[in-house]
């Protein structure tokens, strides 16, 4: 079941993000951000609910471009619990977060995905996404 997250995933949410990157982040800094987001309109979290258990969860943001001239949706976390991959989850979120997306008024969705993720690069461009873009990052 696909449902918009309530502060009840938090810890699920949590679980996914730090398997994902491999690493464990502050809980009350995350819990913190993830509690703001969930009350912004900008935001969007969408999880995927299986037997009372949130097994996957992408996170969505909205806004207005200068270089697009238009809403743009970004991707900002998307991940399915090993246990669950490769059975259509992933697909049917990718499928869902567009009509999101575009019921919120953007023309386009996009991400930025860790280079080593190759099977997730092939997975995007499977979904009829393009890679047009590097992302320079500089710790502060």
């Amino acid at each position: 079941m696909f449902r918009k997250a309530t502060m009840n995933d938090w810890e699920a949410v949590y679980q996914l993000i730090c398997d994902l990157e491999k690493t464990e982040f502050p809980k009350e800094k995350f819990r913190e951000i993830f509690h703001e987001q969930l009350h912004k309109e900008s935001c969007y979290c969408l999880v995927c609910e299986i037997e009372g258990k949130t097994i996957a969860m992408l996170n969505l943001r909205f806004e207005n471009q200068l270089h697009h001239t238009d809403r743009i949706a970004e991707i900002m976390e998307f991940v399915v619990d090993e246990k669950y991959r490769n059975k259509g989850i992933g697909k049917q979120m990718f499928d869902k977060a567009c009509v999101i997306a575009k019921d919120n008024g953007c023309v386009q969705i996009e991400l930025t995905s860790n280079q080593i993720r190759k099977d997730a690069h092939r997975f995007y461009i499977r979904k009829g996404m393009q890679n047009t873009h590097y992302k320079f990052c500089k710790p502060l």
